[in-house]
């Protein structure tokens, strides 16, 4: 019978923002994978990571998953990543994949979840959530995120110009996830749409070199990114 894998969400970086579940989770697995990135230094733990090593004994090893970010090869990655998982899964263990914020957003989880469903088509897969970065965020600069019936569009800082302008326009909060260097160019749609001053900014949020805003930076910033939006509200009773 094949083993399980559990994709486990470790917040946005500090480690109390883990959940209780999300721990035992990491100590009862037989591995613990963490993802890296392929650019990053060979000595260099990656967010993930860092979190994990918080919680989990230091003789439990920590095995580290390379991704890449660019078409031409990520899918490659990927693939090498599944194996190493799938080894675990199939010989009846469990394997934890640990992903900061959420492993059901924007997360590499869904495609490492799907690539071992391939090799290993009975194994048991289950994610355990994690707190996002703009739940983090809001609790920081003291934004509420959505009252009474306003929407909730979230979308990566990749989708373009346009389709951020449009999410804007229709009214609600909106939610901007990683590729901080467009930043820029979101800083002018906002700009446009009058929307500057109802903007917050968060970087690296839960680490030594975070960056926490009540304004949207002029210039680039780094890929993990967060901008939170609110729509213009009138003072209710």
């Amino acid at each position: 019978m094949s083993g399980t894998l559990i994709g486990v969400g470790t917040g946005p970086g500090d480690p109390d923002l883990i959940t209780v579940k999300g721990r035992d989770a990491l100590l009862r697995a037989d591995r613990v994978f963490v993802p890296v990135a392929a650019s990053s230094s060979p000595d260099e733990p990656g967010y993930a990571e860092r979190v994990v090593a918080h919680h989990v004994p230091h003789d439990k090893p920590i095995h580290r998953l390379v991704f890449e970010l660019d078409r031409e090869h990520r899918d490659i990655a990927w693939a090498r990543a599944a194996d190493k998982v799938a080894d675990v899964v199939a010989a009846g263990g469990t394997a934890a994949f640990a992903t900061i914020g959420d492993p059901n957003v924007y997360s590499t989880f869904a495609y490492l979840a799907r690539e071992v469903r391939r090799l290993v088509p009975d194994a048991v897969v289950r994610t355990v959530p994690g707190i996002t970065a703009m739940q983090d965020l809001a609790s920081r600069t003291g934004t509420v995120l959505c009252e009474h019936d306003e929407p909730l569009h979230l979308m990566p800082i990749t989708a373009g110009t346009a389709r951020i302008r449009d999410a804007v326009d229709a009214g609600g909060t909106v939610v901007l996830y990683k590729g901080g260097r467009k930043l820029p160019e979101i800083r002018t749609v906002l700009e446009e749409a009058g929307a500057l001053d109802r903007a917050v900014f968060g970087a690296h949020l839960g680490h030594a070199d975070e960056d926490v805003r009540t304004e949207v930076p002029h210039t680039p910033a780094p890929y993990l990114s967060t901008v939170i939006i609110t729509p213009e509200r009138e003072e209710r009773p």
